[in-house]
């Protein structure tokens, strides 16, 4: 290791900071535009069902088995290594893994989705059956060919071009804007229209990606063979990655579900309002964590702590920032969304505070899962991921059944499932560090 590698590890990773507020900021102002676009296109309880969707479909992507972290973490550390033909094995493999399991679960859903009643899922009898179905139909199709595509924001990551990744989050939301919008002027309120054009979105983003991606790195350009020598470590590394990511899906995205079983769809839209005001929070946190995922990777295979610790120190200054900007947030919160989406629209006080105090604990923890990732040590994540998932679910049965909290029983479950990874997971950091820097 060589000043110059550190040097250059620090200039790229603000680098990649500054291309991902810009790209980013664009991306966030679209989506926020698009929310009170897609009320007035779909309705309330429509767009509740709307976005319960939108939670389903992000089920489909941990279904990669932790392939794509895994696949980011090897690519990284072989180019580390030096090791340029290692890592175009890796994303060989990869791509014929994920290219498997989409195909698998492709034909698993179409044939359960004639014998799931869409109608009990959603909990609603505004939108029939038959156009439910093929509604879900479309988006899933979508989502898993987006699944095997999207192997691209990993090796992105890999290389620590994150920046990229937010570009192609922003073309998805400017179209699904522009489509909306011209939806609303022009056609009734319809799920299915909409499920196809977001996933034209969706897909449109990361295949702009990946042409841009294998020009600029043809020796990266994968052979589509399975390597059996190669499936191993990335499933060994994966399946660690799935695990967490199944216990992060019942926690973080279970919410909806529980909402409109609780209380009915409508219900759904305070809440999401509510989270995508304060996802502001969450995205300007993870432009400045993201790229660090796998420049910790770098710094740790060539036995760079002290940078670690520097940027671990540096990340917890930030950190302060960001309880001050929740505290502002969740002063003006009533404010900005009677602006944000009419005066008409209320949400409730308490659900605000408890929104601010799940966000504040989720950053919080990802400080550190941030480095526990980049360094391959996620065991202890693992068991506090899987602790969470447990917990989550009967804890607001619990606040909602028996507290009568409501929608913010659900929030307050979330995060008091979240506190084993807030205590255990700085532990584990600092002996990590101490381990590789000789003191114990």
């Amino acid at each position: 290791m060589t000043e110059n590698v550190t040097v250059e590890r620090t200039h790229n990773y603000l680098r990649q900071i500054k291309g991902s507020v810009l790209y980013k900021g664009v991306a966030v102002s679209a989506s926020f535009l698009a929310i009170p676009v897609m009320i007035s296109y779909l309705g309330v309880a429509q767009f509740g069902i709307w976005s319960t969707l939108l939670t389903i479909m992000s089920w489909v992507v941990f279904f990669d088995l932790g392939i794509g972290n895994g696949l980011r973490n090897k690519v990284a550390e072989s180019l580390a290594k030096d090791l340029p033909g290692e890592a175009r094995n890796y994303i060989s493999s990869a791509y014929c893994l994920i290219a498997f399991i989409a195909f698998g679960l492709w034909l698993l859903f179409a044939f359960l989705s004639y014998v799931v009643s869409w109608q009990d899922v959603f909990n609603t009898a505004l939108v029939a059956e038959e156009e439910l179905r093929y509604a879900v139909q479309v988006a899933i199709t979508f989502m898993l060919i987006n699944f095997w595509v999207g192997l691209i924001t990993a090796l992105l990551g890999a290389l620590q071009k994150s920046a990229l990744v937010s570009l192609g989050q922003l073309f998805t939301n400017v179209f699904a804007l522009v489509v909306v919008y011209l939806l609303s002027l022009f056609c009734e309120g319809s799920i299915s229209q909409l499920s196809w054009m977001y996933g034209v979105a969706l897909l449109g983003g990361n295949i702009l990606l990946s042409v841009w991606f294998y020009r600029e790195y043809k020796y990266l350009t994968p052979t589509f063979m399975l390597r059996q020598d190669h499936v191993a470590p990335l499933l060994s590394t994966g399946i660690q990655f799935f695990i967490i990511q199944l216990a992060v899906l019942v926690v973080f995205t279970t919410d909806k579900i529980l909402i409109t079983q609780f209380f009915g769809p409508e219900h759904v839209a305070e809440y999401e309002v509510v989270f995508k005001l304060f996802s502001v929070i969450t995205f300007l946190h993870m432009l400045i964590s993201s790229p660090l995922w796998s420049a910790y990777t770098d710094a740790y295979h060539r036995k760079d702590t002290v940078w670690v610790v520097q940027m671990l120190r540096t990340q917890l200054k930030l950190y302060g920032v960001v309880i001050v900007g929740l505290l502002v947030l969740a002063f003006l919160a009533p404010f900005i969304i009677s602006i944000w989406i009419g005066r008409d629209f209320s949400v409730s006080i308490s659900l605000v505070a408890l929104v601010a105090l799940f966000v504040a604990i989720t950053t919080w923890n990802n400080i550190f899962a941030v480095m526990l990732n980049g360094a391959g040590a996620v065991r202890v994540q693992l068991y506090t991921a899987v602790a969470a998932m447990i917990i989550n679910i009967p804890l607001a049965l619990l606040l909602v059944k028996f507290f009568g909290m409501g929608v913010g029983g659900v929030v307050l479950a979330a995060t008091l499932s979240l506190l084993f990874s807030a205590v255990l997971l700085p532990l584990e950091v600092l002996r990590l560090l101490r381990k590789e820097s000789g003191l114990t």
